[in-house]
């Protein structure tokens, strides 16, 4: 029998599928002697009934009358051996893939063939068996429809009662293979998408509902481990770190887009179970008490993850309910949930692993003992501080509200917590789903949207609305409260036993309070311009195009910072880089201006989680070029944002190029006239004159003494100590051989040898105004550039006075040079 199989035959024939499935209905053992011949007809088989699909019906026709569907079953119950299994399940797979009409799927998912492999007991420790199976669901999964789902399910009484694809995949959905969870994920998506009532009905039904805690939970623990990798990072900040850091933030937030894929299927009881979980378990138990300025080492989760987590889970999971449920939290005092962050909540521990995922909850249920906190009720202010209200309250830090630890951070924390709350204050403002009524109430909502929805209720008669319009000083204590926010505020007291008393501040008073935070970041000198940009943005959509509702300590601050700023950038147009000042000034304009006037914050909330990394080591001394650059290109990116904000506060529009003056042509009396220099500048191998030029000598390495002309020379904003050789054959000529940037030189003779001048040659540019694309985040790696000194000999003292007082006069002539092209943007009217 097994030579006639190897026979010559037309391949692609029903006799050819005749003749393999009567040769297989005659196989009544499966051993190492014919599991070969087996395994060939199985996947000829497919092969077989794929083709006929597409080109004779009958092919298939005969495979409904002999029922190898049935045969299919028979083998893998009398198979031992797992290459057969394997086989058979990727014969199915094919199958189910690749027939394309309708009557065939049905008669595939007929007769219960295909829920009997499904819940065959297959030896899944074998990974190769899991992975086979998990792609035989998916396939399955990929040809619902309304109509075929019905034959994988099992019903009485009009219910649905038996759906093993849907049971058996979620299994394995938080297997540890992430391949496995993906596919299992599409099949579950393709399943909800499905829109079956009585389907719906089941998934959402106990026990299968418990598959959505479980998401929240698996996502929870992904959410721990990423905080300790995070704590982790300072002790070992390898590239190593970093991967592990990015690798967890991209299953976060592949599970976070899940979520949203789920919910958008249309299933209402889902929606409402993954944002339940979400709040119960993960939110209010682990987010928010990790927000506590003096926070407990024990907590889970800490600060930054929980702020990146914050702004992830708003951005992605767009659900109205959740969105609004965590801004209305904002207004709650943190004990609230420091408190109860280990209470036991619908029976699950919040805050703790479970012990087994695979337990059902308890069906007891504790409910936390409600906590009514009074917030008093205050008038509103032209200036509040945050910390003037907590003096005013006499209250701890505890009793900070959550927005008002957000804006203590801002005021008050480090890079990290600096950032995670403008970022958690942007995602906020941002976010679609929140009423304009809860963003007003937290003091963010943008003037734009503030002046139209006045406008609107001054219109329509509502309220206060024509009062607030044409008032900037007004404002009743709950203006802006709608019934939107009293909502949310009720279900936080029903599901989480909170209350709070009082009638509470005013829309306006957050807002003063938000744009005092912004003003007083902008004021701070330890804090890195890539965020003060990020506090610009967020001010920029908070302020009105004029003065008028900039109070006027908000003003008196940003102008006094800006007054500050400005005198520390007139210092250096006498400093050690003012030859690339102009360049980089119009470089940081653009990107400035860029920056705030774009529709979003510009980079991603990942950017939270890794610290920001000095590019100056503490090898290199603070007096340093380098160092010094860095604090110029630093000085340049906050006077650049708080003139443009200056200009936007008073109702100007900043141009896309900074107002500052042309160059000029060179002076005929210049010193760069007279060695025949242009505006195009100045390289090695250019030829000059050696007017004004001094011999000297200098060596450029052990026993490798030369001579040369010396000149310092300045074209506009540019300068140069030049190193000249005289032509032999061109009297008062010579050619440049080296070159450097006469800016930084500090000129000084040695107090031993009055012929010997000391120079300090700084690079021609710095690296980090462009820094390599590639690296990732938290892994900056700048090489940075050591200064080198030159000691050149003159032959006498006069010279070397000479040669001193010719580097000081050019350097004088650049800055001039560039203090009047800055004058513009120096002299902007206050």
């Amino acid at each position: 029998m097994w030579l006639s199989f190897w026979r010559s035959r037309d391949r692609f024939s029903l006799d050819e599928l005749r003749y393999l499935t009567n040769q297989l209905q005659k196989v009544q053992i499966i051993n190492e002697v014919n599991k070969d011949f087996v395994i060939e007809a199985l996947r000829s088989i497919a092969e077989l009934l794929t083709y006929g699909d597409q080109h004779d019906p009958s092919f298939f026709d005969f495979f409904m009358e002999k029922q190898v569907m049935g045969e299919f079953i028979r083998i893998l119950n009398i198979s031992k051996t797992v290459t057969v299994s394997l086989q058979l399940l990727q014969t199915i797979s094919i199958l189910i893939q690749n027939l394309r009409r309708e009557h065939a799927i049905y008669y595939m998912f007929s007769n219960e063939h295909v829920n009997r492999l499904i819940t065959y007991s297959f030896d899944f420790r074998n990974e190769e068996i899991l992975s086979y199976y998990i792609s035989f669901l998916r396939a399955i999964s990929g040809k619902l429809n309304k109509n075929t789902i019905s034959l994988l399910v099992k019903t009485e009484d009009e219910e649905v009662v038996s759906f093993p694809l849907y049971v058996e995949a979620i299994r394995f959905a938080f297997n540890e293979e992430s391949m496995i969870r993906t596919a299992v994920r599409s099949l579950t998506l393709n399943v909800y998408h499905v829109e079956d009532d009585f389907v719906n009905k089941f998934i959402t039904s106990a026990p299968h509902s418990e598959y959505f805690f479980k998401l929240v939970s698996f996502f929870r623990d992904q959410c721990i481990n990423l905080s300790k990798l995070v704590l982790e990072y300072p002790k070992n900040p390898c590239s190593e770190s970093v991967s592990a850091i990015l690798a967890t933030v991209d299953e976060i937030e592949d599970n976070l887009y899940y979520f949203s894929d789920v919910i958008s299927a249309g299933i209402p009881v889902v929606g409402s179970l993954i944002t339940d979980n979400i709040l119960q378990f993960l939110i209010l138990p682990l987010l928010f008490p990790a927000l506590q300025i003096d926070a407990d080492s024990n907590l889970k989760i800490g600060a930054i993850t929980s702020l990146y987590l914050l702004c992830c889970i708003l951005r992605v999971v767009k659900i109205k309910d959740l969105a609004n449920t965590v801004a209305a939290a904002f207004l709650y005092p943190l004990e609230v949930f420091a408190a109860n962050s280990e209470a036991k909540i619908n029976g699950c521990v919040s805050g703790n692993n479970r012990a087994n995922e695979n337990e059902e909850p308890h069906s007891d249920s504790v409910t936390p003992g409600q906590l009514c906190v009074d917030i008093p009720n205050k008038a509103s202010s032209s200036h509040v501080h945050p910390e003037g209200i907590i003096a005013e309250r006499s209250l701890s830090r505890s009793h900070f509200s959550l927005r008002e630890t957000l804006l203590s951070y801002i005021t008050d924390g480090d890079d990290a917590r600096a950032l995670g709350a403008l970022n958690v204050l942007a995602t906020l403002l941002q976010t679609k789903e929140l009423d304009e009524s809860m963003l007003d109430f937290l003091g963010i909502l943008p003037q734009r949207k503030q002046h139209k929805r006045l406008l609107l209720q001054a219109l329509v008669g509502e309220g206060s609305g024509e009062e607030q319009l044409f008032s900037f000083e007004g404002g009743s204590p709950r203006d802006g409260v709608s019934t939107e926010l009293d909502g949310y505020l009720k279900k936080l007291k029903e599901q989480y036993g909170v209350s709070i008393v009082g009638a509470g501040a005013s829309p306006r008073m957050h807002k003063n309070q938000v744009l005092d935070a912004l003003v007083k970041l902008l004021c701070r000198s330890n804090i890195p311009t890539e965020i003060l940009w990020d506090a610009g943005w967020l001010l920029r959509q908070l302020l009105p195009y004029s003065e008028a509702e900039f109070k006027s300590y908000h003003l008196k601050l940003s102008k006094d910072s800006y007054r500050n700023c400005r005198s520390a950038l007139l210092q250096e147009t006498k400093g050690i880089w003012v030859d690339v000042l102009i360049t980089v000034f119009c470089d940081q304009w653009k990107n400035c201006k860029r920056a705030i006037e774009a529709s979003s914050p510009r980079k991603e909330p990942k950017c939270i989680l890794l610290p920001f990394q000095k590019l100056n080591s503490e090898d290199i001394p603070a007096e340093s070029s380098f160092a010094a650059g860095e604090r110029m290109c630093d000085l340049v990116k906050v006077f650049v944002l708080l003139h443009q904000l200056q200009m936007f506060s008073l109702g100007r529009t900043s141009p896309e190029q900074p107002p500052i003056h042309p160059s000029i042509d060179i002076p005929e009396t210049s010193r760069a006239k007279a060695v025949g220099l242009d505006v195009l500048g100045l390289k090695p191998g250019t030829e000059i004159r050696l007017v004004h030029a001094l011999p000297c000598r200098i060596a450029f390495g052990r026993g490798k003494e030369r001579h040369f002309h010396f000149l310092a020379v300045s074209v506009g904003t540019l300068g140069w100590v030049v190193l000249a050789e005289e032509l032999p054959l061109k009297q008062n000529y010579g050619i440049v051989r080296v070159a450097a940037p006469l800016a930084g030189t500090n000129p000084i003779i040695d107090d031993k040898h009055s012929r010997w001048l000391h120079l300090r040659i700084r690079p021609s540019s710095l690296p980090f105004l462009d820094p390599p694309k590639s690296s990732m985040p938290g892994e900056t790696r700048i090489k940075s550039l050591i200064d080198g000194r030159w000691t050149l000999a003159f032959r006498d003292d006069e010279s070397c006075k000479t040669a001193v007082s010719m580097i000081l006069e050019e350097i004088d002539l650049q800055s001039t040079e560039v203090e009047r092209r800055l004058k513009p943007v120096l002299d902007l009217e206050l």
